[in-house]
């Protein structure tokens, strides 16, 4: 079959997913991709809760137009997603009430091909990137889209979610200098971000925080304490200090939530009481902490990121279109491209020390806590 978007099978079926945690931008993929396959003739299935789906954990479902009408604007996933859904890895529960894991990649494989699944589209984060390699490498065709409000995923200049996450949190950041100032205390701001401190840095310049604090650069709790001091000196009786979720104090470690390890993945929280508690014994300022936590992955997506995840969703498309199988989309300002998946889980997307945000950060005089 031959049409405006070139040659194609008349039997070609393909599926999206969502995995790991949600972003805002997720049904803007979708819909991209279902638009873009069925506008081509073909076959869209939603695989739902992940890689679950195709797993027995849900039914995969046809996916039409009607499905992804006034999807754009619309947060979370209409097929829902999960962060515990590693199919090399399921969680198998057993009958004294404890789990074990099963490797089931070979059963999803199959399972995809039974339904004549040509190629999955699948969009999450670095979890999810990773597991969609390793089942490229089973023979299952894939394409990535990364998805990920953390900013974090390698091969792609910035991922859908991420410029919604960090408006969510210079909003907050804007509200809380206001009762911090009300009150004259030092707030402490903890934001997402895991190993990276993207979320942090863009949301503390923007939202005039007097110290940021990220993953990669180690702090000094004294030289935070020293910023409280000089401003309190200069008559500014408040300061705001944001942390990134897996900042780390010099010779220290990240501060980890009770039941620290989920599905073999580590649950961080909690940094900002411990810089809360120093500051204010070492101060003598009243200190209070907030924790946005998933306030920063909910809610409509952005302009920009509307637009990321309409890009990402139709570029995937043409990627299986193209035989560009086992890549990930990307963003190379200012086209979208395509990279290797493997090129692309095989480092972190982390924030240099020399980029321009760092040095705009210490040029206006916010503490780096180094």
């Amino acid at each position: 079959m031959t049409g405006a978007y070139g040659t194609y099978p008349d039997s070609m079926c393909i599926a999206v997913s969502t995995g790991g945690g949600d972003a805002p931008g997720l049904n803007a993929v979708i819909r991209a991709v279902v638009l873009g396959g069925l506008n081509r003739g073909w076959e869209v299935l939603g695989i739902r809760r992940g890689f679950g789906g195709l797993l027995g954990d849900s039914p995969v479902v046809s996916l039409d137009r009607e499905d992804v009408r006034g999807l754009t604007n619309v947060g979370g996933t209409i097929l829902g997603t999960t962060n515990r859904g590693n199919p090399f890895r399921w969680p198998v529960p057993q009958a004294d009430g404890t789990w074990t894991e099963a490797d089931r990649s070979d059963e999803l494989v199959d399972k995809a091909r039974l339904l004549g699944i040509r190629a999955v589209i699948a969009v999450g984060g670095d979890g999810t990137l990773r597991i969609s390699a390793d089942l490229a490498e089973k023979g299952l065709p894939m394409v990535a889209v990364p998805k990920t409000i953390d900013n974090d995923v390698g091969g792609t200049w910035t991922t859908f979610g991420f410029d919604t996450a960090v408006s969510t949190a210079t909003d907050a950041m804007d509200k809380i200098e206001s009762t911090a100032e009300s009150h004259e205390r030092v707030m402490v701001v903890e934001v997402m971000g895991r190993y990276a401190g993207w979320i942090a840095l863009h949301a503390g310049l923007a939202g005039s925080a007097h110290a940021i604090l990220i993953p990669e650069i180690p702090f000094d709790l004294d030289k935070v304490c020293d910023k409280v001091r000089q401003r309190e000196a200069l008559g500014r009786k408040f300061s705001v200090i944001i942390v990134a979720e897996g900042a780390v104090p010099k010779g220290g470690s990240a501060v980890l939530k009770a039941g620290a390890v989920v599905g073999g993945t580590e649950r961080l929280g909690g940094v900002s009481n411990l810089v809360a508690e120093y500051v204010q014994e070492h101060t003598g300022k009243e200190t209070r902490t907030v924790t946005l936590g998933h306030l920063q992955r909910g809610g409509r997506p952005t302009t920009f990121d509307r637009l990321l995840a309409l890009r990402f969703g139709a570029a995937a498309v043409r990627a299986v279109e193209q035989g560009h199988l086992n890549h990930m989309v990307a963003f190379d300002p200012p086209n979208v491209t395509t990279v290797p998946l493997k090129e692309a889980v095989s480092q972190a997307h982390v924030v240099p020390l020399d980029c321009d945000q760092i040095r705009t950060a210490r040029e206006l005089g916010i503490a780096m806590g180094d």
